[in-house]
């Protein structure tokens, strides 16, 4: 048994010499010893030649496998975890692991990972033919480097005249970077990059001169504006690609309130209404749906707004005989401090309105799009009057309508705007003598999706 086991062992060592196998990217298997690797190339030997692989293109360093013929004729493929002179141990392809007694083993070979002989050649002469070829590109370059000129008049050549002229001196590119000797101190420069170096940082190498290399980098500008205008996105939104609208609007509107007092105690015999009205803040809110593919959008609105503090002398019997009481008292006593020494009434209130509002838009495909818009809503009115003694709510409810002008401009994926509306509002109760319409000035924030 110890016999069998040490030929096997001798059988496996000869027939299997030390060698890779590498998997390129593209599918290719190259077998063959690693000369040499750095970061980014890898020498190897195979029995072909010797090649320079990139890095880049190897996918993997396949583990070695052998194949086990039994006697029978089975065969196994497999990585050889362990092996004595009794039993083998094999971890097959498929993950699993085989446990073979070695008298049942006739024969160990190295399992072949490339697709035959002719193949593996074929590859690795392919590969010394292209690298042949790139040599052969590189050194020519570098003779059209040294010997182009281009014929000015008087028989001397561009180059030629230039360095007659200004006493120009050939450039040298070190490191992506011009070089250019001094002619009093010769400073020493820096290596120079190998092509594979230059190739990697994307730099020029070697030497050119100085008009070869002012006309390379004009081209390179050009190239990257090129590539930027064409990458810049486009800012135009188009129309038709949104069915849905929502925007947030706020702004100011100059209120007219009329408040009559003619029926209150006090106020009998004043002439006119007491102003309780001013700018006011107003608040809305919009989400539209388009009409099929019209330019009319329909949906709900939204709005709230306030009725500013206001204040008038308060002419209550009640507060004026307090005061009159304390500083005349009935029985002659001193007079007293005076109650409400500064009687006042004071107002404030909130506008609620919901409804229907419609946007028609008159150039929807320009920069600046204006709209024609309209609303129809319910208002409710709420006043709270505060005087010294009696305080009481006021209520105005009733429809309005609205209609005006917009204007909007996209900002990336939102649009800004102003908003400009003339607002009916029939006022009822202690406010009928209030202004019929009033202006609403608002700006706003839009989607459309």
């Amino acid at each position: 048994m110890k016999k069998i086991f040490a030929f096997l062992v001798a059988l496996c060592c000869t027939a299997a010499p030390h060698a890779e196998t590498l998997k390129m990217k593209n599918g290719d298997l190259i077998t063959g010893s690693i000369l040499s690797q750095t970061e980014y190339t890898l020498n190897l030997a195979t029995s072909y030649g010797n090649i320079t692989l990139n890095q880049r293109e190897i996918e993997e360093i396949l583990p070695d496998k052998h194949r086990l013929i039994l006697k029978g004729g089975t065969q196994l493929v497999g990585v050889i975890l362990d092996m004595d002179e009794f039993n083998l141990k094999l971890q097959t392809d498929d993950g699993s692991t085989v446990n073979v007694d070695m008298p049942q083993i006739v024969t160990i070979e190295m399992y072949d990972y490339d697709r035959g002989e002719k193949a593996q050649q074929q590859i690795v002469e392919q590969q010394i033919e292209r690298q042949q070829q790139e040599a052969t590109q590189q050194a020519q370059a570098a003779v059209r480097t040294e010997t182009k000129q281009v014929e000015a008049a008087g028989g001397l050549s561009f180059d030629s005249d230039i360095d007659q002229v200004f006493d120009a001196k050939k450039a040298t590119v070190v490191n992506g970077a011009v070089v250019t000797p001094s002619a009093a101190v010769q400073q020493a420069a820096p290596r120079p990059l190998t092509d594979e170096e230059a190739f990697l940082r994307n730099v020029k190498s070697g030497q050119v001169t100085q008009q070869e290399y002012a006309s390379s980098d004009k081209e390179e500008l050009a190239a990257k504006k090129t590539a930027k205008q064409e990458t810049k996105p486009a800012v135009k939104q188009k129309e038709k690609n949104f069915s849905k609208y929502f925007s947030v609007q706020a702004g100011a509107m100059p209120l007219d309130l009329k408040l009559s007092n003619g029926a209150r105690p006090g106020f009998e015999t004043e002439e006119g209404s007491a102003d309780v009205g001013g700018t006011s803040v107003a608040v809305s809110s919009k989400f539209l749906w388009r009409v099929k593919e019209s330019n009319l959008w329909l949906g709900p609105v939204l709005g709230v707004g306030n009725v500013p503090n206001n204040s008038f002398e308060d002419r209550d019997q009640a507060v004026l005989k307090a005061n009159n009481d304390a500083l005349n008292p009935p029985g002659g006593g001193p007079p007293e401090e005076e109650p409400y020494p500064d009687p006042k009434v004071k107002t404030n209130g909130q506008i609620l309105m919901f409804g229907a509002a419609a946007h028609y838009y008159v150039n929807p495909e320009s920069r600046f799009a204006f709209y024609l818009t309209a609303s129809a809503a319910y208002e409710m009115l709420k006043l709270n009057y505060r005087g010294e003694m009696n305080s009481k709510e006021i209520n105005s409810n009733g429809f309005a309508g609205s209609a005006g002008l917009g204007v909007e401009t996209w900002v990336d994926d939102v649009m800004v705007g102003l908003e400009v509306r003339q607002v009916f509002a029939k006022r009822s109760d202690e406010l009928k003598d209030s202004a019929a319409s009033n202006t609403v000035i608002q700006a706003q924030l839009s989607w459309k999706f």
